[in-house]
């Protein structure tokens, strides 16, 4: 059983010709300092089994974005790569199948919960009353992205990776997934702050939760801006920076990803271990 965002594997994209070493080395060159967004796309499809080969050497892997910087101010470049690997019809499937298939069934089945104050919230701010009246005060995350956190309580954080066993709260594994700053706040402050690598996770930049008017991609100290200004836009192109980056999943949240994995987006159905309650939502959901 293999799979996930760490392993080699076959992708989508055949490249007409393939770069010699000096062509990849000139095409990383020129794309480095280039103000042209559209030629830098262009070198980054061309360099992209370089990238590949580099993401899968462990001695080259956490250079990434030094040789690669235009990740980090080029929006689209994780998009890109994922389509590269996977093909358009699996990078759409997130944004076609949530909103219509999983949201309202993902709010359903969380009704059923034993009632928690912040699944009580979350659930609130997923699923409004119509005669809710908008208010100033924060009331926390949109609709949409409190649908993906509910998730998370519907498949618990996993403990594994911590020193200290014991039930993982899902508002402690949130914070390993969104993290919200209000508008103003100095992007390279926070990252000032990191002091350990991590798993990705989004910076959402706004006046509120529920009004974020841009979200990032936190890896390796660095801020990949998301090209989407959608709470699942952003989240999508979080799910595919694990694949792009071929970094792992947050041991917190790795059930809830790998969930979204095999059955949102159908990757390596059948060849990934998954947690028995990954197989009961699912169940559950798409019955």
């Amino acid at each position: 059983m293999s799979g996930g965002p760490t392993v080699r594997r076959e992708t989508q994209f055949c490249p007409e010709a393939s770069l010699s070493v000096d062509e990849c080395q000139e095409a990383m060159s020129l794309m480095k300092h280039s103000a042209d967004e559209d030629l830098v796309k262009k070198k980054m499809k061309l360099t992209f089994f370089h990238r590949r080969n580099m993401l899968l050497d462990p001695q080259q892997s956490s250079n990434i974005l030094s040789v690669f910087p235009r990740f980090k101010d080029v929006k689209g470049l994780v998009e890109q790569d994922f389509v590269l690997m996977f093909g358009e019809g699996v990078s759409d499937k997130f944004l076609e199948r949530w909103p219509g298939t999983f949201k309202k069934k993902i709010i359903q089945q969380c009704r059923k919960l034993p009632n928690i104050g912040e699944l009580e919230e979350l659930l609130l701010a997923a699923d409004p009353p119509l005669d809710r009246i908008d208010v100033e005060d924060d009331l926390g995350w949109d609709s949409d992205l409190s649908s993906v956190l509910l998730l998370s309580h519907l498949i618990p954080p996993s403990a594994q990776g911590r020193k200290r066993p014991g039930k993982v709260s899902a508002s402690q594994a949130e914070k390993h997934l969104v993290i919200f700053k209000k508008t103003g706040t100095s992007i390279q402050e926070h990252i000032d702050t990191i002091t350990t690598s991590a798993q990705p996770y989004l910076l959402a930049v706004g006046v509120r939760k529920d009004a974020v008017h841009q979200f990032f991609i936190i890896l390796d100290r660095s801020a990949i801006p998301c090209r989407s200004t959608s709470s699942l836009g952003a989240f999508d192109e979080l799910f595919k920076a694990h694949f792009v980056f071929g970094t792992s999943y947050n041991s917190m949240l790795h059930n809830m990803y790998m969930f979204i994995q095999t059955t949102v987006y159908n990757i390596d159905v059948g060849k990934v271990k998954e947690s028995p309650r990954v197989a009961e939502v699912r169940a559950r959901l798409l019955n």
